[in-house]
């Protein structure tokens, strides 16, 4: 096997396919599928009260919302356009604080606080916003609280479905990248003829096969990494989060090229793909509903690529915590790769 021309056919691979619309479909979707999730829905998933604040004092309820992570806090310079956006739900909900408001607190007297609620608005947004406003004015007049609260979480806490998500987004890079590019590649070389051109040269079949696998392998981990990035789930270990991706992105590049030599033509390849297309997703859909059984998640392939990213990414686990998954999954790119020559054979014959 040649080093020399592994590169040169994924140098032409880089010039030439790079203007596929498969390569392209394959490089933007995951991109497109996280800003879609995060940028667009972001707010869906993880609402955060929106309290519009009329300030006529300058009063320190205000300066206090305004250091809160957990609300979303617009300050608007008339009580009308407040009570405006209250109503058409751009807001939860609005405080009005006259001129001299804390003053009055502090003095004991009961100025008239006006709170807006938007009838749109979450049960949980409307609660959060009422207790900050009542614990607010409570803290300016510098009483004590009536009673003490003290929280007791029972089992074991959820994450928001913006995270569970990660897995999905993940797993589309992943397959985008490291199924689509090298069996798309492999079954257009067949149906444009030049694969019948290359082996008659001295280039080998294994190294075409190597030079599509690479190909897959970069752009699986670096679309995987950038999803990741964007989504804010690298987690506090990158180094042992690469390692894994590696590892999810070679066995995805196995899939691939088995997929690419097994397909004849670009219609066999996206019907083998829509087939196999339920059978890879389904670990994914494990992490979207956490009660169902997990055992059955592990019956799939692409789980002990799926599992590993969670787990490092999400619950920020070492990597020492996920070897047995990566064991399986390296086990798995293995078996595929002893299966691959006897399959080019058959595939160089007809």
């Amino acid at each position: 096997m040649s080093l020399k021309r592994i590169w040169s056919i994924l140098r032409k691979d880089l010039l030439t396919g790079s203007r596929s619309t498969v390569f392209l479909f394959a490089v933007i979707m995951p991109l497109v599928l996280t800003f879609i999730f995060q940028v667009v829905f972001g707010t869906l998933f993880n609402p955060k009260p929106r309290l519009g604040i009329v300030d006529k004092g300058e009063s320190a309820i205000t300066a206090s919302v305004r250091e809160m992570e957990g609300i979303a806090l617009t300050l608007i310079g008339d009580a009308g356009e407040l009570k405006r956006k209250v109503e058409e739900n751009d807001l939860d909900a609005g405080l009005v604080l006259p001129a001299g408001f804390d003053e009055a607190v502090r003095a004991g007297s009961k100025p008239l606080l006006q709170l807006y609620i938007g009838g749109e608005s979450l049960a949980s947004n409307r609660l959060i916003i009422a207790i900050t406003a009542l614990d607010q004015v409570r803290e300016l007049e510098g009483a004590a609280a009536p009673v003490e609260v003290k929280t007791i979480t029972l089992g074991e806490p959820g994450l928001p479905l913006s995270l569970r998500l990660v897995p999905l987004l993940v797993f589309y890079a992943l397959v985008m990248a490291g199924v689509w590019i090298p069996a798309a590649g492999l079954v257009e070389e067949k149906e444009k003829g030049t694969l019948t051109a290359l082996l008659v040269t001295p280039v080998r079949l294994s190294e075409v096969l190597a030079a599509k696998g690479i190909l897959g392998f970069f752009f699986s981990v670096a679309l995987a990494a950038a999803t990741l990035l964007l989504n804010r789930a690298v987690g506090p270990q990158p180094l042992a989060l690469l390692a894994v991706i590696s590892v999810a992105a070679v066995l995805n590049c196995m899939i691939g090229l088995l997929m690419g030599v097994i397909s004849k033509t670009a219609v066999a390849f996206f019907s083998l793909i829509k087939g196999a297309g339920i059978f890879l997703f389904a670990p994914v859909i494990f992490y979207l509903f956490p009660h169902w059984p997990q055992w059955i998640a592990k019956l799939f392939p692409l789980y002990w690529i799926i599992e590993p990213i969670w787990q490092v990414s999400v619950m920020g686990r070492p990597l020492g915590a996920v070897w047995p998954e990566l064991a399986v999954a390296l086990a798995l790119s293995l078996a595929l790769a002893l299966l691959l020559p006897a399959l080019s054979r058959r595939m160089k014959a007809a």
